[in-house]
Parts: structure tokens; C-alpha cells; sequence
């Protein structure tokens, strides 16, 4: 019998500024518990596919400036959702995309949030000067374990497993040249050729055991790698990482290191800057909300800070293309910034 026990469940994250935050404990991210297997993860203090369309719903109207669009459906027939904010075409766009993989689910948690903060006066005046398109939960079927597999051999409890895959057994994370799948077309013909869109973070977690100078990384971050990626689109994408590095790396309980990615256009920040001219940033958090190998899923006490990663991230974003400093920003770190390595307990995927 497991001992159970949560260590943070997502309303014990505190709220400061209009922002839900962690505490100021330096460091905890970037050396935050394994799961040893003696310990629960529990599944069920995630937003359920039912509780995030409710959520959805429930902040449209309430906010004027957002509006709410279903894309398409999952193999499952689930609805796929789109938050938007557009006040003017012509401004810059921005589009945050969560949960490709469905066992990667803080970041879709710390998107909820940040909607909920758009609609707040600490954005007064920021959405008039750019665009923002959020994709939370694009694989609601693997998010919510709703598969044609078993997950009998995952670590998780909680009343549901979380996967990487759709319903049958695909990654869509390498989909973004076939699109063959309902998830991957839906974001590609009613969001990506539908919107004139600037930047994109794509937003994932990985295993728990990736690190930087002897010490676990909180995340990883990289850039278009592929070799059709424009000049012009690779540089206003290695900007979009100095703003997030420097925005995590002010905080003191952050620890980013570059991620050591492929260069396969099928890879969603690569298919999207080749096809569409997006400059992309790929984000991986440390740790997901479940596995069936013990060594990628993170024990909860490290919740708080990762979905706080997120918010930091996508506002601080935001904030640089509003108000034009992205422009400016200082991209050289990427020339020192150090390549994660992993501890001996598995290989990291993207």
C-alpha cells in the first residue's frame, strides 16, 4: 500500500498581484522532490477536460476583450478550444499552446490562470497593443487517459492516467508535416494559416532528472532548429527566449538550461517557423503529472512553482510585444547559456 500523500495541491498556491505564485523558497524548482514511488500523485487536483471548458466559459463571460472559439474535435470527439484576444489585426500575435502531450499538464494549469488574469486591470491597457491566441489542452483524450491502450503501468492515482499520446497511440508533437490526425489539423488550419501570428510558445513538460552544472534544471528552452527556418524568424525567436530566460531568471527560484532538441520539421516549433514564418520558442518544465516510468514524473511538492514558471512566462511575453522591448532585448546568453545534460535514468523527448 502507497503511503498517500500531496505535498501542494493547486489552491495552496498564494495569490499576489492578480497572480497565483509559489512561496519564495530559492532553488525549490530546480531541485524540487522525484517521485520515489512511495509517495501518491494525485491526478485528480488537475482540471479535469470538463472542468477547463467550464473554466473556458466561465472567464468569456466574464471578460469583454475575450472571445472563445472550438477549433475542432479530438479522435474522441471532445472540443479543442482557442481563447482569443484581439483588439486590433494589425497588432503583433502571440500564440501560447499547451498539452500537445496529455501527461503535461501544469502548464495548461498556469495558462487558466493567466486568462484569468487577462481579464484583471494589471493588463489595463496591454491588450491594446497585442494579440494573444491560448490553446489549452490540445490532446484532451490522452489528458484525460481516454485511450485505445492500456495505462495500466503508469505511477499516477487520482481517477485517470494522463498520456503522451491521442486516443491512438500518436504523438502530435511530430504530426506538424502529415497532419493526419484531427488534434494537429484543427491547430494548423483554424489556427495557425487562419491567424497572422508572430510568436509561439509551445509549452511541455519533461523528465525530472535533466540538469545544468550538477544541478536539475526547473526548464529548458530552445529555438527553431531546423535548417528552412528564415534568418529574420530564427532571431525574433532567440529574442522570445532572452525575454522568458531573463523574466525566469530574475525570480531566484528558477534554473533554465537549453534543451538539445531535433531539428525535424514534423516537431511543432520547427513545422510552425518553417511553414508559417512563427518564431518559436520551445519550453519544457521539469517533471510531468504522470508516466508509466517513475523517473519522468515529479513529486508535487515542486506544483506551485512550475505553474508559476508558466505565468511568469506568458505574461512576461506578452508584456515584451506589447510594449516593443522584445525588440531590443539582448539575445547573446544563448551563446553561454549550458545544454542539459540528463542524470543516467532516461533520455529527455520533447
Amino acid at each position: 500500500m502507497k503511503n498517500k500523500v500531496i505535498a501542494l495541491s493547486l489552491s495552496g498556491l498564494m495569490v499576489v498581484g492578480g497572480f497565483v505564485s509559489a512561496p519564495n523558497y530559492v532553488g525549490a524548482v530546480g531541485e524540487g522532490p522525484n517521485y520515489g514511488g512511495n509517495e501518491s500523485i494525485q491526478t485528480s487536483i488537475l482540471h479535469t477536460y470538463n472542468e477547463l471548458v467550464e473554466n473556458l466559459k466561465t472567464q468569456d463571460a466574464k471578460q469583454k476583450d475575450m472571445e472563445l472559439e472550438v477549433i475542432g474535435q479530438t479522435v474522441k470527439g471532445r472540443d479543442i478550444y482557442l481563447a482569443k484576444y484581439i483588439s486590433n489585426p494589425n497588432n503583433p500575435t502571440i500564440l501560447f499552446l499547451t498539452q500537445q502531450h496529455g501527461n503535461e499538464q501544469l502548464t495548461t494549469e498556469g495558462a487558466l490562470e493567466f486568462i484569468k488574469h487577462l481579464g484583471t486591470n494589471k493588463m489595463k491597457g496591454v491588450l491594446d497593443h497585442v494579440n494573444i491566441l491560448i490553446v489549452p489542452m490540445l490532446n484532451a483524450d490522452g489528458a484525460m487517459g481516454d485511450v485505445n491502450f492500456s495505462l495500466d503501468d503508469y505511477v499516477a492515482d487520482g481517477g485517470r492516467h494522463l498520456t503522451r499520446y491521442n486516443a491512438v497511440g500518436v504523438d502530435l508533437n511530430r504530426d506538424h508535416v502529415a497532419k493526419i490526425h484531427p488534434e494537429t489539423q484543427a491547430l494548423h488550419n483554424n489556427v495557425l494559416q487562419k491567424y497572422k501570428i508572430n510568436y509561439m510558445i509551445d509549452l511541455h513538460h519533461q523528465g525530472t532528472q535533466s540538469e545544468i552544472d550538477g544541478k536539475y534544471v526547473s526548464g529548458s528552452i530552445l529555438y527553431p532548429t531546423n535548417r528552412n527556418v528564415k534568418p529574420e524568424v530564427l532571431e525574433r525567436s532567440k529574442k522570445l527566449g532572452a525575454v522568458v530566460f531573463n523574466a525566469i531568471n530574475s525570480k531566484g527560484w528558477g534554473n533554465i538550461g537549453k534543451y538539445n532538441g531535433g531539428s525535424e520539421e514534423t516537431i511543432g516549433r520547427n513545422g510552425a517557423a518553417v511553414q508559417y514564418d512563427i518564431s518559436t520558442l520551445l519550453f519544457e518544465m521539469r517533471g510531468m503529472s504522470d508516466h508509466n516510468y517513475e523517473s519522468y514524473a515529479l513529486g508535487q511538492k515542486s506544483n506551485g512553482y512550475l505553474i508559476q514558471q508558466t505565468i511568469t512566462t506568458l505574461d512576461a511575453a506578452t508584456r515584451a510585444i506589447a510594449d516593443g522591448s522584445i525588440e531590443n532585448v539582448d539575445t547573446s546568453f544563448w551563446n553561454t547559456l549550458p545544454t542539459q545534460t540528463t542524470r543516467p535514468s532516461g533520455e529527455e523527448t520533447e
